[in-house]
């Protein structure tokens, strides 16, 4: 059974930071690109950071200099460092798993950027 496990959510101000954290089990995450999602109210879930089986990592153009998105193989987790929070980064996170055409999603994880 695959599970994607996503946590590190909750409320924080304008100018603050989270790392959210996301541990699999049940694949072999070394070979799967890994992606951190996100949905706000009436709105499209979004891509917001990608990052290859390799390393190699992309963000959309509104976190860029501000989010990081990491992996740590040896833990079956994905990370994403995110600095600077501003209020339009409110919604729900979640954590993809993809290799070729079969992908995971975890259960999402709450970010309210809020004075």
């Amino acid at each position: 059974q695959v599970q994607l496990v996503e946590s590190g959510g909750g409320l924080v101000q304008p100018g603050g930071s989270l790392r959210l954290s996301c541990t699999a089990s049940g694949i072999i995450f070394s070979n799967y690109a890994m992606a951190w999602y996100r949905q706000a109210p009436g709105k499209q879930r979004e891509l917001v950071a990608h990052i290859t089986s390799g390393g190699t990592t992309n963000y959309v153009d509104s976190v860029k200099g501000r989010f990081t998105i990491s992996r740590d193989n040896a833990k079956n987790t994905v990370f994403l460092q995110m600095n600077s929070l501003k209020p339009e980064d409110t919604a729900v996170y979640y954590c993809n798993g993809k290799r070729y055409i079969v992908a995971y999603w975890g259960q999402g994880t709450q970010v309210t950027v809020s004075s």
